[in-house]
């Protein structure tokens, strides 16, 4: 039997970022608190003998909820899933934890943290309307590894107003000098329903030449610091890829669990609607998709990958893949090894034209 993973949206932000379309609603503990009953009612009527390897705490912001919520979580999944060595993640915001916070967190078993860093210029962060400031966030990730958590992951945002390539150098240089172990790094992306969405943020951000090159400065100074890349946004020191989004890219199965959250279970998706006053009442849960995992899925998701796909699991299109792929290799787009057909670093900034090209 294969490991799944579980997702939990916790939807509390203690104020949404101006480009976030992710759903949140504003933080209160009474809200917290039947936030946390209903995630656990639900684990109640999870299928029994569940076989688990990744647990993931995503927002929203999940550092806002107290060790003591995400314990009474994690006793319960206790008795409907065995879990097996697993590697539990919680994002975090650097402004809503402390030293002794992140020791409670350790204390109850999570074993990976994701700090939402974004940048270690304090300007840039002020664009992003983040909380913390670069020095903060330093203090606590230096706190987290003095408390002995030794898998953390920094997310930083590339394509920023007034971003230079040596100003990006510094926030991954920066970041790196922390001895962390993995990269999340994001383009940003001006999204319909956000404060963003005004001609004068969006006039102010860099041209799309310059987004590429900082792309692909990006992915070329990280891997001189030693952090492969295992995915599109994805970066990490050997044995540190986050095993739970790669179920996501590989089309493996897990259960959502909390508002907005999708589950790929039992060979069927489903989805929970984001409204978390509904959720506290009961749970909706939508059948979204009846026949998951079908080739397009995967090559879509593959693609996304480092390593590609391998034609040879796709026999009916085999020949027409490879005739596709000589076009992209001619023009260093993608990469033809050994019956893989994988994306180059160019390839990736234009990964969703490729990849519409195969399915």
């Amino acid at each position: 039997m294969t490991p799944i993973g579980i997702y939990i949206h916790v939807p509390f932000c203690a104020r949404k970022c101006p480009y976030c379309d992710f759903y949140s609603c504003a933080y209160n503990l009474t809200a917290a608190e039947k936030y946390t009953d209903a995630v656990i009612r639900d684990i109640k009527n999870l299928p029994d003998n569940i076989y688990a390897n990744t647990l993931y705490f995503g927002g929203g912001t999940p550092s806002l909820l107290s060790a003591d919520m995400l314990n009474k979580i994690l006793d319960a999944l206790s008795h409907h899933c065995h879990f097996i060595n697993p590697e539990i993640t919680l994002e975090v915001n650097p402004c809503t934890v402390t030293e002794e916070k992140l020791f409670q967190y350790s204390k109850i078993g999570i074993n990976r943290l994701s700090f939402g860093v974004q940048s270690v210029h304090n300007d840039e962060l002020k664009f992003l309307g983040r909380m913390h400031s670069w020095e903060k966030a330093e203090k606590i990730i230096n706190s987290a590894q003095n408390i002995g958590f030794k898998n953390i992951s920094c997310d930083i945002m590339i394509g920023l107003s007034g971003q230079s390539i040596e100003k990006l150098k510094l926030t991954i240089h920066k970041i790196a000098e922390l001895s962390i172990q993995h990269f999340s790094a994001y383009i940003l992306k001006i999204e319909e329903n956000t404060p963003f969405n005004t001609p004068d943020i969006i006039n102010s951000l860099p041209d799309d030449d310059h987004i590429s090159d900082l792309y692909l400065f990006m992915a070329e100074e990280l891997q001189k610091l030693g952090y492969n890349q295992y995915e599109i946004s994805n970066f990490s020191k050997m044995g540190f890829e986050s095993k739970h989004n790669l179920k996501y890219w590989k089309c493996q199965e897990y259960i959502g669990l909390g508002p907005s959250a999708h589950s790929y279970f039992n060979g069927k998706r489903y989805f929970i609607p984001s409204d978390l006053n509904k959720y506290l009442n009961s749970t909706e849960t939508i059948l979204t998709d009846e026949n998951p995992g079908s080739d397009d899925e995967k090559i879509m998701l593959g693609l996304r990958l480092t390593e590609g796909i391998n034609i040879n699991d796709f026999p009916s299109r085999k020949a027409l893949f490879l005739e596709k792929a000589k076009v992209f290799n001619k023009f260093n787009l993608i990469e033809i090894k050994n019956n893989f057909i994988k994306l180059t670093p160019k390839g990736f900034l234009v990964s969703n034209s490729i990849i519409n090209e195969f399915i």
